[in-house]
């Protein structure tokens, strides 16, 4: 491959270079864990500080706005400061910012912090998967792909047993400061161990403030617009107008983009046919894998009635099966045909989401299993081919600005699909209850037995329209039925999405196994 880096290093620098890259995997690990440990612990947190309930979301939604911001601005910040000391500032300010918002004590403040946690947790998760093309040779870029792959979707799975843990056991302030230790470590040994590049503090000057706008506004409008949608609806006056203003936004960036000499982010990659092919099947992906860490806890906690600390426990099988998957992933990744292997992830993760949209009110842990085998074996298939795809044949000067995009191309495809999860939950549920009513009054059995009412007390019910104590008695079988019809419709929606990329994959250059040995 004509544009990939030639390494010739000393094994004691391979050895540093590698260390300083799995400082930069703990980075990137906790701050997507730091997503999932806060999520489980919003009640408590809201609690402590007297936050509004319908203001909770927030402490959310601050961090995935500014980090959605970061994310493309990956490549121009990696040539302002580097990669080792963007690393380096970033992982120490999203350290910084995780005292911060443990010691915050009323809401503004911990709102504050978490934004600036959310835009230094941003550069972390694309810089590292720029790294594995910056700093290895392509012998061992597989491995490198697969070390970081593992961790990026190994934190959903882990992090609600992690939050759950920590809120039984200690007080929501160590969900924050459990970022310091590992952030310290981080920082300073990749200080030491990761190459040095000098920095090019003059690029800020030609930096496109404007564009940056532009960029900024049209993501956060998209951000809070799919948070509204479900709960006010997609064409309310608020949510249309957000989005208005985020396609405003998007296009004059763009346009923008696309004329200047020096471009915040190079969007002319996107000519390049697998890097695009590629970026969608990283949409697509972020649909399920978002998709699919949100679904289970729904289930679980309203359906189920199970604990933060129980949930996060159900979910340990996928991710313990993705673990035992990933050396099998690193030795097929270099031997079989990208493109194949990435119809191979897809199809099975597919099947998996699918299986899942089986669930009736009594499925538990048991039922949940095989599911979560399968969707934990196709994870990594669905993350190291299309990796390549995107990245692999790119120049390295070319490589920071694509890999935030792909990123940008998951958190997106995570933030559309959730909101499309939500609008399924929120609108479906009501009328499946509706429905589901009027088969019991018509005397339904089946119905009577989805829904879980004895049939004894069912046949022996007075005939016509429920009322009173009977209505009483069914009322929440029915609406815990309808949930979990409306659940199980939004898997199937979410798996067709999945299965579906599949028609974009033939379209992708071939990407020989060979250039990966």
């Amino acid at each position: 491959m004509a544009n990939t880096i030639k390494h010739n290093i000393p094994v004691a620098s391979s050895v540093s270079t590698s260390i300083g890259f799995a400082m930069m995997c703990v980075g990137m690990f906790m701050a997507i864990l730091d997503v999932q440990v806060v999520a489980t612990s919003l009640p408590t947190i809201q609690s402590a500080l007297d936050i509004p309930p319908d203001q909770m979301s927030w402490v959310q939604t601050a961090y995935l706005i500014a980090e959605v911001v970061a994310i493309p601005l990956t490549g121009f910040l990696t040539r302002l400061l580097s990669m080792c000391w963007l690393f380096v500032l970033s992982v120490s300010v999203f350290t910084l910012a995780s005292v911060g918002c443990a010691a915050s004590d009323h809401f503004p403040m911990l709102i504050a912090w978490r934004v600036l946690q959310g835009f230094s947790g941003g550069t972390l998760i694309p810089g590292v998967f720029a790294a594995v093309f910056l700093l290895f040779p392509v012998s061992r870029q597989g491995l490198a792909t697969t070390f970081a792959g593992v961790l990026a979707v190994l934190a959903p799975t882990v992090g609600p047993i992690v939050g759950g843990w920590i809120t039984e056991t200690y007080s929501w302030h160590w969900l924050f400061l459990i970022n310091v230790a590992p952030g310290i470590i981080s920082a300073v040994v990749a200080g030491i161990l990761l190459p040095k590049e000098p920095m090019r503090l003059g690029e800020a000057r030609r930096l496109d403030v404007l564009s940056l706008a532009l960029l900024a506004i049209g993501l956060a409008a998209l951000e809070v617009a799919l948070k509204e949608a479900p709960t006010r609806g997609w064409t309310s006056g608020l949510v249309a107008g957000l989005l208005a203003l985020s396609f405003a936004s998007a296009f004059s960036f763009v346009r923008r983009t696309l004329n200047a000499s020096r471009p915040i982010v190079s969007l002319a990659t996107f000519a390049d046919r697998s890097f695009t092919i590629g970026c969608v099947l990283s949409f697509v992906l972020g649909i399920g894998l978002f998709g699919s860490v949100y679904l289970m806890p729904v289930f679980l906690a309203f359906v189920r009635n199970h604990n933060a600390l129980e949930i996060g426990a159900i979910m340990l099988v996928t991710g313990v099966t993705q673990l035992m998957t990933a050396p099998i992933a690193v030795a097929l990744e270099q031997r079989v045909e990208a493109r194949l292997l990435t119809s191979l992830g897809f199809g099975v993760f597919g099947v998996g989401l699918g299986l899942s949209g089986l669930q009736t009110p009594e499925t538990d842990f048991n039922a949940m299993f095989w599911p979560q085998v399968i969707r934990g074996l196709a994870i990594m298939f669905c993350l190291l081919p299309p990796t390549r795809l995107a990245l692999g044949h790119l120049a390295p000067s070319r490589v920071p600005d694509a890999s935030g995009l792909f990123n940008l191309m998951r958190n997106l495809g995570g933030a559309i699909g959730l909101a499309m999860i939500d609008t399924v939950i929120y609108t479906r549920s009501p009328a499946l209850g509706t429905a589901f009513t009027k088969k019991l009054e018509a005397g339904d059995v089946d119905t009577a037995k989805l829904v879980g009412i004895p049939l004894d007390m069912f046949m022996n019910r007075p005939t016509g329209p429920l009322e009173g104590p009977a209505l009483a008695m069914v009322q929440s079988l029915v609406e815990k039925a309808a949930l979990v019809q409306a659940i199980n419709e939004a898997w199937i929606m979410i798996a067709v999405l999945t299965i579906g990329a599949l028609l974009c994959v033939p379209f992708a250059k071939r990407s020989s196994p060979q250039a990966a040995i």
